[in-house]
């Protein structure tokens, strides 16, 4: 049976009031498409600006893929972005260690932030082509296997197709 605390909500995840908003970034941190470009302007300048000091200081080679680093959140509702960089899907190379790093990484950081609310988005599932109903089903694998001690979980989801795979994903959990 999935723990309660995992919620589903079909929106914008720049919208979302938690202590944590992921961000499925690209591997320079410096903004992009999807759910990247949307963080970098819904939360502004001081975004950039944050992940322009990691590229000059810890992360001069960008963010590795399945690897998670916190930046300030700007203008967002949020204390934090995590942003992550998740795999892009190949149909020749099994990629799901690293997509699932995404959310097991972005739950460490967050505790070690300490950091009770955390919305996610469905990593790798847009502009990366991960096929969604697999996307999702790791997601959900992933945030339970972490066994996070988070308060709420949210997978913020743009439209019905994900929001309906998330929910697939959340059932197939209590039916094992």
């Amino acid at each position: 049976m999935p723990r309660s605390n995992i919620r589903l909500i079909q929106g914008d995840i720049t919208t979302q009031e938690v202590d944590v908003i992921v961000n499925a970034a690209n591997s320079s941190l410096l903004g992009g498409g999807g759910v990247d470009g949307a963080i970098h302007r819904a939360g502004g300048p001081d975004i950039l600006a944050a992940c322009e000091r990691l590229r000059e200081t810890t992360h001069p080679d960008g963010l590795p893929t399945g690897d998670a680093v916190a930046t300030t959140a700007g203008r967002l509702p949020a204390r934090w972005v995590i942003h992550t960089v998740g795999p892009v899907y190949s149909t020749n190379e099994d990629r799901s260690q690293l997509l699932a790093s995404c959310y097991h990484e972005a739950l460490r950081v967050a505790e070690e932030l300490g950091a009770q609310a955390i919305a996610f988005p469905a990593i790798s599932a847009g502009i990366f082509r991960w096929p969604l109903d697999n996307a999702a089903k790791i997601a959900v694998d992933s945030v339970e296997a972490a066994g996070s001690a988070m308060s709420e979980v949210r997978f913020v989801l743009f439209n019905a197709e994900a929001y309906v795979a998330f929910e697939q994903a959340i059932k197939g959990l209590a039916g094992r």
